[in-house]
């Protein structure tokens, strides 16, 4: 798996009450079914949880992850860029420090599920060692589609 440098002036850090509205305006711009405001609010005291920021230091909160730590388990929840910085290595950068945060967390398979039209998303994942462990038929709303489960040792 690689590890990805950060580009100049982006950093990843952990979210704080303060981030949670413009999180919640990336997860409505990502995904057809967004979790609220009050949901990422309600996680972020969470014991096992691992709630992520993408911060550029002119623009703010650009993306973010969600990775659930369940002994040596973990699962990637949410993971989403700002739509206008989509396609310049943001996402890159997020997801290999949310695989080095679950090293340090002990997690030693992390899951995922994604679209599986989402051919961006699955060519960042498969780059990243994961690999096609199961389907949900329908899993997806809006539109109607499966979901691959996909799973990475750490």
């Amino acid at each position: 798996m690689e590890h990805v440098e950060a580009p100049a002036g982006v950093r990843v850090r952990r979210m704080a009450a303060a981030d949670v509205r413009v999180v919640a305006g990336i997860e409505a711009d990502a995904f057809s079914s967004p979790w609220s405001a009050e949901t990422f609010a309600s996680l972020l005291e969470r014991p096992g949880l691992e709630l992520l920021v993408l911060e550029d230091e002119r623009e703010g909160v650009i993306g973010y992850a969600v990775l659930w730590c369940i002994l040596d388990q973990g699962e990637l929840a949410n993971v989403a860029i700002t739509p206008r910085l989509r396609g310049r290595g943001l996402g890159t950068h997020l997801l290999s420090r949310v695989l080095d945060v679950a090293r340090e967390r002990r997690i030693e398979t992390l899951f995922l599920e994604v679209r599986a039209s989402n051919e961006k998303a699955l060519h960042l994942y498969r780059r990243f060692g994961f690999a096609d462990v199961g389907r949900r038929k329908g899993y997806y709303e809006r539109p109607r589609e499966d979901a691959l489960i996909m799973a990475a040792r750490l």
